[in-house]
């Protein structure tokens, strides 16, 4: 396993660790955090088995997931600065591209990390991992979502119609999406 171990002018991303569990709770077991996810909050049993499944894909060769912990500048934090978790799987339908999706604690919304993740995530999906494609999804009315991934140069592709099933309702999901020739590294 070669750790994943990416940083901007703020926050760095690396891989989760067996403490983690807590500060991924604080974001995964959270009704504000999760709102526009694919998913309600979970308990901390069922984030406890994402860190442990997040921690077996970083052993697998061919690697395939990418399950990260976002670090940002919060001293004294208990879970040793961890503001959010970020994703990053190959898309079996697909050579070369992948699927990303971050989510940040509701605290730390608004200062343009979700911006920095997106770059470090796509640095990493460009530059280290030599992919073809990123895209994404996000919930219709997640705004703040559509400003981060078109400000990374991420274009709106579309719609999935009634594509998550949350709470007993379907949900559209739309698709953004970023092509290596398109993707240029943030100037930090």
């Amino acid at each position: 396993m070669n750790p994943v171990s990416r940083r901007g002018p703020r926050l760095r991303l690396r891989e989760l660790r067996q403490g983690d569990t807590d500060a991924v709770l604080a974001i995964y077991g959270s009704d504000e955090a999760t709102a526009h996810l694919s998913f309600g909050p979970r308990t901390r049993e069922q984030v406890r088995g994402i860190v442990q499944r997040s921690l077996a894909a970083a052993r697998e060769n061919p690697r395939s997931e990418y399950a990260l912990a976002v670090i940002g500048p919060v001293h004294g934090d208990p879970g040793h600065g961890l503001i959010g978790f970020a994703r990053l799987a190959s898309d079996p339908h697909q050579p070369r591209a992948a699927t990303m999706g971050f989510a940040l604690r509701p605290d730390v919304w608004g200062r343009g990390y979700g911006l920095e993740t997106v770059h470090l995530l796509l640095g990493l999906a460009f530059a280290q991992l030599d992919l073809h494609r990123v895209w994404g999804a996000r919930a219709p009315d997640n705004i703040a979502s559509a400003r981060t991934m078109s400000a990374a140069g991420m274009v709106e592709e579309g719609t999935i119609r009634e594509h998550i099933n949350k709470n007993g309702r379907w949900r559209d999901s739309v698709v953004h999406a970023i092509l290596e020739r398109e993707w240029q590294a943030p100037v930090f």
